[in-house]
């Protein structure tokens, strides 16, 4: 076949972590605990009630008015896509391309990237201080001179964990109005965290906030995300999004989800609760080991080559996400947080493993 893609293209890996068959799954950052049965339930009803032959809401209002609710927005101000990496898709499409540029601070989410050369976007790659926090003179100085179109801050950061302040969301903001360009704010642990961006979200600051259905809502399997920002923003990502996008029944389960707000925050507290036991019992090992704001924490093995530890862990049948030979992060391991029983099993292999 003599068609070739696009050079820039064909230098690219494509972005995905390991699916192996192990007792312990803890890599990509799924909630351990599924929805309520209720839900369930729920989306069974659902799914009897979708017109099949007729397309879907185009403007998938109704939910976009439930999520609008939640946040204390309008519906014009939401945007839903197939999980939140098609809303960072539609964003660049947007607002990024070709003569413009994307800054990033690394080490961070890499489909920020990832999708900013997809788009044709240049990246401008900002760094992270050792522990994980941005110096807001060195970030700042590099939307200033390079004045990207859109700056992505992760926060709490994959895959470090770690919490953007509000001021320095504040500074970064600034320093983007000033350059002309957009702050995105990824949150998709917000509801892990402490604060969020979304006070900062209205029609004339230029800001969005993404979010997830995948974490916190225990819906990864759904693909279902979306954006908070101003009115005019999310008709412009309307114009880049494939019409029809969003299917009747993903709308319908994103709907049913927002009747288990109680259900979700329970959920949400017992894997705080298991991050912070997690936390303190590698704090007692020989590891680094970073503070986190999601339902993950990142560790380096002090005496043992990370790479090596990971592969010992799938051994015992408990699999982590390899990050040791990602740049700026040698010998580092991301555990997500599990139930109690698959905390203690990976503690119990590492324990072993350590000694």
């Amino acid at each position: 076949m003599k068609i070739r893609p696009r050079d820039d293209i064909a230098l690219m890996a494509g972005y995905h972590s390991p699916q192996l068959d192990v007792a312990v799954r803890l890599n990509t950052n799924e909630s351990p605990l599924p929805p309520p049965a209720a839900f369930t339930d729920a989306v069974a009803a659902a799914t009897r009630s979708v017109v099949w032959n007729r397309y879907p809401d185009r403007q998938a209002a109704e939910l976009r008015g439930r999520i609008a609710a939640r946040h204390g927005v309008t519906a014009e101000q939401v945007f839903a896509a197939n999980g939140s990496n098609e809303v960072l898709q539609c964003l660049l499409l947007a607002y990024g391309g070709p003569g413009r540029s994307a800054a990033v601070f690394e080490p961070t989410y890499a489909l920020h990237s990832h999708l900013a050369r997809v788009t044709g976007t240049a990246v401008v790659e900002g760094e992270r201080d050792d522990d994980f926090t941005l110096d807001l003179v060195a970030a700042t100085t590099l939307i200033d001179s390079a004045r990207p179109a859109v700056t992505f801050l992760c926060s709490p950061n994959n895959p470090s964990g770690t919490v953007a302040p509000r001021a320095t969301v504040a500074s970064l903001l600034d320093a983007v109005r000033s350059a002309g360009g957009l702050l995105c704010v990824d949150e998709a642990y917000a509801e892990f965290a402490p604060h969020s961006a979304l006070e900062l979200v209205d029609d004339e600051t230029p800001v969005v906030v993404t979010r997830t259905y995948s974490k916190t809502w225990a819906m990864a399997g759904a693909r279902l995300g979306y954006l908070i920002g101003p009115a005019r923003l999310v008709a412009e990502l309307e114009k880049v999004a494939l019409p029809y996008h969003l299917d009747a029944l993903k709308q319908a389960v994103g709907l049913a989800a927002l009747d288990y707000v109680d259900e979700m925050q329970a959920r949400v507290d017992a894997i705080v609760a298991e991050r912070n036991r997690l936390s303190d019992r590698l704090g007692g090992l020989p590891v680094e080991v970073w503070p986190s704001g999601a339902n993950f924490v990142l560790i380096r093995p002090l005496s043992l080559d990370g790479a090596d530890v990971w592969q010992q862990l799938v051994d015992r049948s408990v699999l982590v996400r390899n990050c040791s030979t990602w740049p700026r992060l040698k010998g580092c391991l991301r555990v997500t947080v599990g139930t109690p029983e698959e905390g203690d099993r990976f503690l119990a292999a590492l324990e072993e493993i350590l000694a």
